[in-house]
């Protein structure tokens, strides 16, 4: 609808939110999101540090398999993440 003399527009932006900032007071400041890209690289980053641990001075190998098992189970959730992610829905 146009404006008129009678009824001004309002110029003034609403800001349109589905999320309620009682329960995420981020959202307040236009954040209420999540960062898929930070938590796959963050990912990447912890499976590295834990395959960096396998160099060390242990002799015994139970530690190797729960090293690796870890690390194969991180990259396999992003892997498995990225292919959701390309599927249309």
């Amino acid at each position: 609808m146009a404006a008129t003399e009678l009824e001004p527009a309002n110029t003034e932006r609403a800001v349109v939110t589905h999320v309620d900032t009682a329960e995420v007071p981020s959202a307040a400041w236009g954040w209420s999101g999540e960062a898929p890209r930070t938590f796959k690289i963050a990912g990447v980053v912890v499976a590295i540090i834990l395959l960096g641990m396998l160099i060390g001075n242990h002799k015994g190998h139970v530690e190797d398999i729960f090293l690796i098992g870890f690390a194969v189970a991180i990259l396999g959730f992003i892997g498995y993440d990225k292919i959701l992610s390309r599927k249309p829905r």
